[in-house]
């Protein structure tokens, strides 16, 4: 059993967490069609990216939280619009030209954002968000060799139309953080179309 297998299994992670604040809040801008959700876990974005149409492919490596997944998928009556994959997302072969979004929170998966933007269609879009590093004190996340540094999301989404671009700290006692998130379209040219949104903070 794996470490997160575990961890989901223990119920050392959370079964039916939110969806992140950045897809909620931007989803009403995204194409609609499928939408592929890396790194799953209990199905946080890829249950919410269902009730919102989507038909949704969910990528985890443990099939302990995609069990968890599934169960939420069913009980919010949306089990049929997902198809679970148990795959590392390190080592997938992301189909090209695919899906209109993509979502990946959480999970380090820089290595592979060149396949996971040929995976998106033109038009499609990317939501990624993971942790940084700081100079600030953090309480969870993985060690700074594992996050990402400043403007390293961004740069590495340029060949893209970047609609939304977040560097940011968040929590506070004893579970503080800092994330990267970026929201960015598969398109290119200096005239682009941009979703009118109030400034975000969540």
């Amino acid at each position: 059993m794996s470490v997160w297998d575990e961890r989901f299994r223990t119920g050392d992670y959370p079964m039916d967490p939110d969806p992140a604040p950045a897809l909620v809040q931007y989803v009403d801008t995204f194409p609609d069609g499928r939408a592929l959700d890396i790194a799953t876990g209990t199905g946080r974005n890829s249950v919410f990216l269902a009730e919102q149409g989507y038909t949704v492919d969910a990528l985890d490596r443990s099939r302990v939280g995609l069990e968890v997944a599934r169960e939420n998928a069913e009980k919010r009556g949306v089990a049929d619009n997902c198809t679970w994959i148990e795959a590392d997302a390190l080592e997938y072969a992301y189909p090209e030209e695919t899906y209109d979004v993509i979502t990946a929170r959480s999970f380090r998966i820089l290595d592979r954002l060149t396949d996971i933007k040929a995976a998106l269609k033109p038009g499609g879009v990317l939501y990624y968000e993971d942790h940084l590093r700081t100079s600030e004190g953090v309480d969870y996340g993985p060690s700074d060799r594992r996050r990402l540094g400043a403007n390293e999301l961004l740069r590495a989404c340029l060949d893209l139309t970047v609609l939304h671009y977040r560097e940011f700290r968040d929590g506070e006692g004893d579970h503080r953080g800092a994330h990267a998130q970026v929201i960015a379209r598969n398109s290119a040219g200096a005239t682009q179309p941009h979703p009118h949104r109030e400034v975000f903070d969540g």
